[in-house]
């Protein structure tokens, strides 16, 4: 008697792909341009663009999401949240890097587009300019769908871009578990991370469409291979094809290469889009905008981060050569120079008449000292680090982008960027003692940097 099997339970395309990731060449493609579906290799993008959302102000890790009826109602594997549940935006991306949740993953493209549908878009669009000629999302969680397609190439591009993009998320696929926030949850890829030395990533994915899918990444010594495969047809047989390919990888990659990092893409999120929208109204409504105050969308500051950086530096060395110069009237007759009642001649003049009084006995010096002190500084004699960059323009980018999402903390502060032998160091100086543990808690608490530094001696 035979038996006609469905087409879903028949064995699925097979394809690989193998590049040194430091320089980007190929060592070794099977199938690699052929369009198949990437089931949950696609969550790979879905956190590609949440790293690029949280990089851009769009969200922050501690951003609240409301799970909506869709999210929770996707398939297995999921976290099991439920519908009108609150969770942190931090624990999504753990959920959906680690436990490959689809509920996670639906709750990330919900919150950053409104819509799956229309995140799934933005995931297309970034695919496009990350140089994934051949792929085509319709969801952000990877469950097969009509048109829903990837190659292993583009797959490897795109493992290629988490490393070297956003390194400080990378950590996140080489977890065992993780704290998910309802629960923790342990890692799909734990067998060939306990089992494969070297290994520290990527993803996994399963639908019987698509077979057993992996992008893996291994480290030895200076060499690093990513080896992509699709269509296996086992967790163990895809395991080992793939310890196969990152063995022929180590072995046909030269032990020194010089690194080629890719180029990122343009930020094109929505906040991007939004932001020239509300440029043209403003011009349109008024010849001469009001100055907007620093509380209002932050977006439009990073279309011209070099001008603002530089105008933040020229305001800085203009209010350090004014608090100069008050210094050395205050040290004279602060008392004259603060009861001035308006910028006329009698200033002046009180001036002149405090110059030809007779001079204070040497007791009286400590009192226009005690004055001076106060009304320049206040106290505010410390600072805090945020980090040793390679240069100077992205200290002073990410001292922007602090400034910007810790105003409140921060407030008073000056930006200053310190040349060091080994890099820029990135402070921010004029802070009180407890203005600085503050900011330094608050910042900690967002997985940013950060240590005080006492007044010198």
């Amino acid at each position: 008697m035979v038996v006609a099997l469905p087409l879903s339970v028949s064995a699925a395309p097979y394809a690989a792909y193998v590049i040194d990731a430091r320089s980007g060449e190929v060592l070794h493609a099977r199938n690699a341009d052929t369009r198949l579906h990437p089931a949950s290799l696609t969550k790979m993008m879905t956190l590609y663009v949440a790293f690029q959302a949280i990089e851009n102000g769009e969200i922050s890790l501690d951003t609240g999401v409301k799970i909506s009826g869709n999210a929770a109602a996707e398939q297995p594997s999921k976290l099991g949240l439920r519908s009108g549940q609150r969770i942190k935006f931090r624990y999504l991306i753990r959920a959906a890097a680690v436990k490959s949740a689809n509920d996670a993953a639906t709750a990330i493209g919900e919150i950053l587009e409104g819509s799956e549908a229309a995140f799934a878009r933005r995931m297309t669009r970034t695919a496009k300019s990350l140089g994934m000629s051949k792929t085509t999302f319709k969801n952000a969680h990877g469950l097969t769908e009509s048109g829903h397609l990837s190659t292993a190439r583009d797959m490897t591009t795109l493992g290629r871009h988490l490393l070297y993009d956003y390194p400080d998320y990378y950590n996140l696929f080489s977890r065992r578990t993780t704290d998910a926030g309802v629960k923790t949850v342990p890692n799909t890829n734990r067998r060939l991370l306990a089992n494969y030395k070297g290994a520290d990533g990527i993803k996994t994915g399963y639908t019987r469409a698509a077979g057993f899918n992996l992008v893996a990444s291994a480290e030895r010594g200076n060499e690093r291979i990513i080896a992509t495969v699709f269509g296996g047809r086992s967790t163990t047989t895809r395991n080992a094809r793939v310890a196969e390919l990152l063995d022929m990888g180590f072995k046909r990659a030269p032990s020194r290469v010089a690194l080629r990092k890719p180029s990122k893409p343009v930020y094109g999120g929505s906040r991007a889009k939004a932001k020239t929208i509300r440029v043209v109204r403003a011009v349109k409504k008024s010849p001469r905008p009001r100055a907007r105050s620093l509380t209002a969308d932050i977006a439009p500051v990073f279309v011209s981060l070099k001008d603002d950086v530089q105008q933040a530096l020229v305001e800085a060395q203009i209010e350090s050569a004014a608090n100069v110069q008050v210094t050395q009237v205050a040290s004279v007759s602060a008392t004259a120079v603060l009861r001035s009642p308006k910028p006329n001649a009698r200033p002046k003049a009180l001036l002149l008449a405090s110059l030809a009084q007779p001079k204070p006995e040497p007791r009286a010096q400590p009192a226009p000292q005690v004055v001076t002190r106060i009304s320049t500084s206040g106290g505010r004699h410390w600072a805090i680090n945020i980090g040793r960059y390679p240069n100077r323009y992205k200290a002073e980018r990410v001292l922007l982008k602090t400034a910007l999402s810790e105003m409140s903390t921060l407030d008073g502060a000056r930006r200053s960027v310190s040349k060091r032998k080994t890099g820029y160091d990135a402070n921010f100086v004029g802070l009180t003692r407890e203005s600085a543990d503050l900011a330094c808690r608050r910042l900690q608490a967002r997985n940013v940097q950060c240590f005080t530094i006492a007044p010198s001696s």
